[in-house]
């Protein structure tokens, strides 16, 4: 029921005639007949370094149930983070069962149900539109879903010793060879990062490799080291592709929401 009104509401937030939504990406190559050139080469910064700047969408790798895809052609990882892993994720036995119980509760107590911001892992999954604008020592990641951001610094700070705990952390990059490498820490507790409901402490450090394969195709590869919920670090992979000649339309959680109340009758 989430997904499908996660899902209509966003399309219902996004009128096919609004401003901007087709204008043509400034320097984007296209091929002969006009189209994007989306497999073209890794665009670049002055200093030689991938430009990893674009609007991108997680690649929709579920496929299509018997019944169609309707309006749930999601990522795999947006239900369950660690679909991609051979036994799935290394749980800690308290993990193990919390994740239990919230599956049987067909994720109840999601927080993004409440309107409650998710974290980077689950930004990087949900079905929606997000802007990089890299510039010299920041790297910004502008997401549709509630008009938010995350803060990258790449200007060789170190990670703060003791980190107001936040839903997005606390980020430094660096550059190895073609990857921006970067680094993740004080998380809150309570966060979900699939909506298998699979948990995220304080104690988690995050590292993500950024890497533009080319022009409409950027990896990022995700390792969660969490000792509080499980048993050893793990690593996943999400794809996200260019979504040329559109722009960013907020999509509000709590505007015009209305799924609490339902929530509420059924506790």
């Amino acid at each position: 029921m989430f997904v499908r009104g996660f899902l209509l509401s966003a399309a219902i937030a996004t009128p096919l005639a609004a401003q901007w939504l087709h204008y043509p990406t400034p320097g984007l190559p296209r091929t002969p007949g006009g189209a994007p050139d989306i497999k073209a080469a890794t665009p670049r910064i002055s200093d030689g370094k991938p430009d990893l700047s674009g609007i991108w969408v997680p690649e929709k790798n579920r496929p299509c149930p018997p019944e169609g895809c309707d309006d749930m052609e999601i990522p795999w990882e947006f239900l369950n983070i660690g679909h991609s892993l051979k036994g799935g994720l290394p749980y800690q036995p308290w993990a193990a069962a919390l994740v239990k119980e919230r599956v049987a509760a067909n994720g109840r107590g999601d927080p993004t149900s409440h309107c409650i911001p998710g974290s980077p892992i689950r930004l990087h999954t949900f079905p929606l539109l997000r802007k990089i604008v890299q510039t010299p020592g920041l790297l910004l990641i502008l997401n549709e879903r509630d008009g938010s951001y995350r803060q990258i610094f790449t200007d060789g700070r170190s990670l703060p010793a003791d980190p107001q705990p936040s839903f997005n952390g606390y980020s430094t990059g660096r550059w190895d060879d073609e990857t921006l490498v970067v680094e993740t820490i004080g998380f809150t507790d309570g966060i979900w990062l699939d909506r298998t409901g699979s948990p995220l402490t304080n104690a988690a450090k995050m590292t993500e490799r950024f890497h533009r394969v080319n022009y409409g195709r950027l990896e990022i590869e995700l390792t969660v080291d969490d000792p509080k919920a499980y048993t050893a670090p793990w690593t996943v992979k999400v794809i996200h592709l260019l979504a040329p000649d559109t722009e960013l339309i907020d999509y509000i959680c709590q505007e015009n929401e209305k799924d609490a109340p339902h929530i509420a009758e059924k506790k």
